[in-house]
């Protein structure tokens, strides 16, 4: 099961308080705030969450009659915030009498048919806030906030929560799809392998960086497997995102790899030790994601003798030393190498992830690492680990080791653990989670899991 991450814009005129109410509901300065009109000129987004919900959180510039073409690409920006996002927060400033830029931000985002919350910002500033007929925008959920004073906050985030789509939950359906998404920064062969994979023109394929912008979807079947693939767009340095359309084609890779069984994360063979590269192999692994490293366009390496397979295997072991289960492929798609390959290895790592292993074989192996390396403590704290458990409703295989002074293993003991756990057992290509719980803590994951 996986879950697609909902997209709230906040939208307004300049200077009702937008980038504040941004900064409130992170709970964190994210955003520049100042008295002058227009400070934010483009869209920022934050990932927040809300009890057991997280969402993108986009502020966009303020709404005003575009007078230069730069001013029309800020305007454009909270088009496209409208068009992608799935609650639109508008904010009026409670203090100024309804504008005509508040009544055209409200046709434009009631024109959308997404749900829509009206914030009344900075009531602090007025005495009687029932009489300031922000009604007549048309608009039914309504909220009074003040962000200096953390009023109404609560209140928008459970109003904003409560609206999200409720098919943004997706599960594995009845024919057992299993979902594939291929990663990567801009650029580097995605859109080339996805056409390649369904042997036939889907996508858009262009040398200028960035062609896709939205997520393309396939449903293909192999070896009677049915695999959906998603070709993304290309994942970018935060400081180099363009605005508009691209900022939302991040969020939709991002939400593609929350989507995702197994990610596929393609790094050109000419262009390696990129540290974006990495970050998102991060990316994939704190997702509990499968992950294969894809080495794409080995057909345009110009010396294959100076870079065997096995030099840019050790290169990327020691690149990629924080995910050392995940396997390489070098591939081409114009050539057709390895692609078939890229299934077959995508299929065996949804087996891994869904290994099932017994209380008994897991506390011999238990057992067995604990003779061969006991786990040091801390002075007179000597932890004890006792039996464990797999968990059985996590898509990514996780297991409960319960003891006592569990709080005292080192870093380094999880690691001989995990290495010793996954030499005992075929885990290949997915990530484990290793819970260590106090033996009469009851919560699902521990209180203070080590």
């Amino acid at each position: 099961m996986s879950q697609k991450t909902p997209i709230v814009a906040i939208v307004g005129r300049a200077n009702v308080g937008k980038s504040s109410l941004f900064n409130a509901l992170l709970s964190q300065r994210e955003a520049i705030v100042a008295r002058e009109a227009g400070t934010t000129r483009d869209s920022i987004t934050a990932k927040a969450r809300y009890k057991d919900r997280s969402f993108w959180l986009v502020d966009t510039a303020g709404i005003k009659d575009p007078e230069d073409s730069f001013e029309f690409t800020i305007q454009e920006q909270i088009v496209q915030a409208i068009d992608n996002a799935d609650v639109i927060i508008i904010v009026v400033e409670a203090s100024v009498p309804i504008t005509e830029e508040d009544r055209g931000v409200a046709k434009l985002a009631l024109k959308s048919h997404k749900p829509v919350c009206l914030v009344v910002n900075k009531v602090d500033t007025v005495k009687d806030r029932y009489t300031l007929g922000f009604e007549r925008l048309g608009i039914k959920s309504l909220v009074f906030t003040s962000t200096t004073q953390k009023k109404g906050i609560e209140e928008l985030l459970g109003l904003i929560t409560d609206r999200f789509p409720k098919n943004q939950i997706i599960t594995r359906d009845e024919n057992n799809r299993l979902h594939l998404a291929l990663i990567g920064r801009p650029n580097v062969g995605k859109s080339h392998l996805f056409n390649a994979l369904a042997r036939k023109q889907q996508a858009i394929v262009s040398e200028r960086a960035g062609t896709t912008r939205d997520v393309n979807r396939l449903s293909i079947r192999f070896n009677g497997q049915e695999i959906e693939l998603a070709d993304t767009a290309g994942i970018r340095r935060s400081g180099k995102i363009q605005p508009g359309v691209e900022r939302f084609s991040v969020i939709r890779a991002m939400n593609a790899i929350e989507q995702a069984d197994i990610c596929l994360l393609l790094m050109d063979v000419n262009e390696l030790n990129v540290q974006l590269d990495q970050k998102i192999a991060g990316l994939v692994k704190s997702n509990g994601k499968g992950l294969i490293l894809v080495l794409s366009k080995w057909d345009t390496l110009k010396d294959k003798r100076t870079s065997t397979r096995d030099e840019l295997a050790r290169q990327i072991a020691v690149t990629f030393g924080f995910v050392p289960w995940a396997p390489l492929i070098l591939t081409s798609a114009v050539t057709g190498q390895n692609v078939t390959k890229l299934l077959e290895v995508a299929c065996e790592i949804d087996k891994h992830r869904h290994t099932k292993l017994t209380t008994s074989e897991l506390n011999r192996w238990l057992q067995e690492a604990i003779a061969n390396h006991p786990p040091a403590g801390s002075g007179q704290h000597l932890p004890k680990l006792n039996y464990m458990v797999q968990e059985s409703d996590n898509p990514t295989p996780s297991f409960k080791i319960f003891g006592s002074q569990t709080r005292f293993v080192h870093w380094s003991y999880r690691r001989y653990l995990e290495r010793s756990l996954r030499e005992h057992f075929e885990f290949s290509g997915t990530p484990i989670k290793l819970w260590l719980i106090e033996k009469h803590e009851t919560h699902p994951h521990g209180r203070r899991p080590a």
